[in-house]
């Protein structure tokens, strides 16, 4: 944890919009599974605008890691949370490659990455759960994390 003397103030930030407008300064981070099937979800948004899905392949991570693209000025990070696309993940496997993010963005000075409500669409973890765990990690750095939401749609 952060001292009050540290100067380290982490930010987490939670706002409506689309994710992929974000500023192209700041990295990205999703999940996915071990097969990189990415088919579905916003996978599939991630697999169309980045591609390089052999290259994320021949990185053979395994669930609890991390596949990382450099793309531009930013780093687009795949949390293997799953074996298989049709898998569910755990806490412990998305805490295991949010771990892995962490590490990633300290050695490369990463200061900020936007995400979705990772592990919470198709993959029904908790969200508040999985948002205090995103906290909790990255309480020590000097991080801002936001996540994109789309807003609410309303019934017409």
């Amino acid at each position: 944890m952060a001292t009050a003397s540290s100067n380290v103030t982490f930010k987490f930030n939670q706002v409506e919009g689309d994710l992929f407008s974000c500023p192209e300064t700041e990295s990205l981070a999703h999940c996915i599974s071990e097969d990189i099937r990415m088919g579905k979800g916003i996978a599939v948004l991630f697999k169309k605008k980045f591609g390089r899905v052999d290259e994320l392949k021949a990185m053979k991570r395994k669930t609890g890691e991390l596949a990382v693209l450099r793309v531009g000025k930013r780093f687009v990070y795949n949390l293997i949370t799953k074996p298989k696309a049709n898998d569910k993940p755990t806490y412990d496997t998305l805490r295991a490659s949010l771990k892995e993010m962490k590490k990633h963005c300290v050695r490369y000075n990463v200061t900020s990455v936007s995400m979705p409500c990772i592990g919470c669409g198709l993959d029904r973890l908790n969200w508040e759960e999985v948002s205090t765990m995103i906290c909790e990690t990255f309480s020590d750095t000097g991080m801002t994390i936001t996540v994109y939401q789309f807003p609410p749609k309303t019934k017409t």
